[in-house]
């Protein structure tokens, strides 16, 4: 296996890791530890995903540098780390703000805490599972 392709491989799957352990896991059960409010919950969410953004950013500029020198990677590769990074950008670039402003809005009056979740909030879990499944295409094409 040659550099770049267990460079790629190591990368793709932390960063499936932490997307399915924070969005998937850490995100709806901390609404559920006792004690947490929707504002409490919401305050922990807002740092949580700026600090997973952050390092997925780190590991999606590192990947396509990566891509770029590597001269091993298939069509399949490429194109599921297209489908990645373009979920996070969307995520990021229109989702994350919009949410941003709703989380503010909340966390401002936490006694009118609207009762359904925002469209933006489904447009970033749609986001996720897209990002998801480019990071599983381009890791299994990774290993093959």
């Amino acid at each position: 296996m040659s550099a770049t392709l267990s460079t790629g491989v190591a990368l793709v799957f932390v960063w499936l890791g932490m997307v399915l352990a924070i969005s998937f896991l850490e995100a709806p059960l901390k609404f559920q530890a006792p004690g947490i409010t929707i504002p409490l919950g919401l305050g922990i969410g807002r740092l949580v995903f700026r600090a997973l953004n952050a390092v997925e950013s780190v590991l999606a500029v590192t990947l396509v540098v990566t891509a770029a020198v590597a001269d091993d990677w298939s069509r399949s590769v490429i194109y599921g780390l297209i489908v990645a990074v373009g979920a996070l950008a969307l995520q990021v670039l229109a989702v994350r703000p919009a949410l941003s402003r709703r989380t503010a809005a909340v966390l401002a009056d936490p006694e009118n805490v609207p009762a359904q979740r925002s469209r933006a909030h489904l447009a970033y879990v749609a986001c996720e599972l897209v990002k998801v499944g480019g990071l599983l295409t381009a890791g299994i094409a990774l290993l093959l």
